[in-house]
C-alpha cells in the first residue's frame, strides 16, 4: 500500500493512495504516526478498503504534499554506506555502520522550499532510501529479523551543510544535518511488502543536470543489516526513520558546486516517487 499526508503544514490529512486516488483514513487512523504502526495501521486500512469504508478526499490533487511520516521520534542516519561515495569523501569504506542522528523538526514535505542556513557556503544534496520502522526492535538476532521490523520505505533528501558537518563539527556530524527543512521525505510511503529495497535506482539532479545515478544494490550494509545493527544500541520505535546513505555524485566530491539560492534540487527512487526543492536564501529571523 501507498500512504501520504496532504494539506498545509501542521494540518495534513493522512490518506491511502489507490491507483493514485487519495482516500482519507478518517475513522481508521488519525495520522501516519507511531500509533498508526503500533495498532497495525496498514492491516486496518486494508480491511477498511475492502469494506468500502474509505472515502475519496475531495481536491486532493490541489493540496500540498507533506512528509508521509508524522514527526518521527528519531531519525537515524547511516554515513558512507556506498563505497564510491566514501571514496569521493576521502574515506575508506567503513567496517561497521557509521551512525549519526537528525532531529524531528528537520522533516519537511517533498516539494517544500528549503532555506539555506545562515552563514552556509556548503549546502549539499543526498538522495537516500529511508526505512520506516513498523514494530519495536531491540537486540535483534539477525538481519533477517531486522527486515521483519520494517513497516515501509520512503524517499529522502539528506541535505547537509558540509562546513558545519566537517569543519566545525567537534568530531561528529550532526551540526551539518539538523537545520530546519533538511530532511524532506516523501511524496509517499510504500509498505515493505511492495518494495525490494536492494534493487532500487536512486537519482538526483540540480537545475536539471544529473548528479547521482546509482542503485541500492551498491549499499555496503543492507536494510536488514542496518536495522539489526542499530537495534544493538537503541530501541527502534514504530514510526522511527532510518536514512541508509547516499551514492556518489554530491558536491562534497569537488566535482560540482554547492547549492545556492534559487537552485532546484530533484531526487528520485524507483517506486518511491520524486521530490523537488527550490533553495532560498536565509533572510533573518529565527
Amino acid at each position: 500500500m501507498k500512504f501520504a499526508r496532504l494539506g498545509p503544514p501542521g494540518e495534513e490529512r493522512a490518506v491511502v493512495l489507490v491507483e493514485d486516488v487519495a482516500h482519507t483514513l478518517d475513522g481508521v487512523a488519525a495520522d501516519l504516526d507511531a500509533a498508526f504502526w503500533e495498532s497495525d495501521g496498514p492491516g486496518r486500512v486494508r480491511a477498511a478498503l475492502a469494506a468500502g469504508r474509505l472515502e475519496r478526499l475531495p481536491g486532493a490533487d490541489e493540496l500540498r504534499i507533506g512528509a508521509p511520516v508524522a514527526r518521527p521520534g528519531a531519525i537515524y542516519c547511516i554515513g558512507m554506506n556506498y563505497a564510491a561515495h566514501a571514496a569521493e569523501s576521502g574515506a575508506e569504506p567503513p567496517a561497521q555502520p557509521v551512525v549519526f542522528l537528525k532531529v524531528p523538526n528537520s522533516v519537511a514535505g517533498p516539494d517544500d522550499e528549503v532555506t539555506i542556513p545562515r552563514g552556509s557556503e556548503k549546502t549539499d544534496w543526498e538522495v537516500e532510501l529511508g526505512i520506516v520502522i513498523g514494530t519495536r526492535a531491540s537486540y535483534l538476532d539477525s538481519p533477517e529479523e531486522g527486515l521483519a521490523h520494517v513497516g515501509g520505505f520512503v524517499l529522502a533528501n539528506d541535505l547537509s551543510e558540509r562546513a558545519f558537518q566537517l569543519e566545525v563539527s567537534g568530531g561528529q556530524w550532526s551540526k551539518g544535518k539538523i537545520a530546519a527543512g533538511f530532511t524532506p521525505l516523501g511524496p509517499w510511503l510504500v509498505t515493505a511488502d511492495e518494495v525490494a529495497p536492494d534493487q532500487l535506482g536512486l537519482r538526483s539532479w540540480v537545475n536539471g543536470e544529473v548528479r547521482q545515478n546509482s542503485s541500492s544494490a551498491d549499499m555496503i550494509f543492507g536494510v536488514g543489516e542496518i536495522v539489526h545493527h542499530l537495534s544493538q544500541y537503541a530501541v527502534l520505535d514504530p514510526g522511527d526513520v532510518i536514512l541508509t546513505g547516499t551514492p556518489q555524485g554530491v558536491a562534497l566530491s569537488g566535482r560540482f558546486p554547492y547549492l545556492a539560492p534559487d537552485d532546484v534540487v530533484e531526487v528520485e527512487i524507483d517506486g518511491l516517487g520524486r521530490q523537488r526543492q527550490r533553495m532560498r536564501a536565509w533572510e533573518g529571523g529565527k
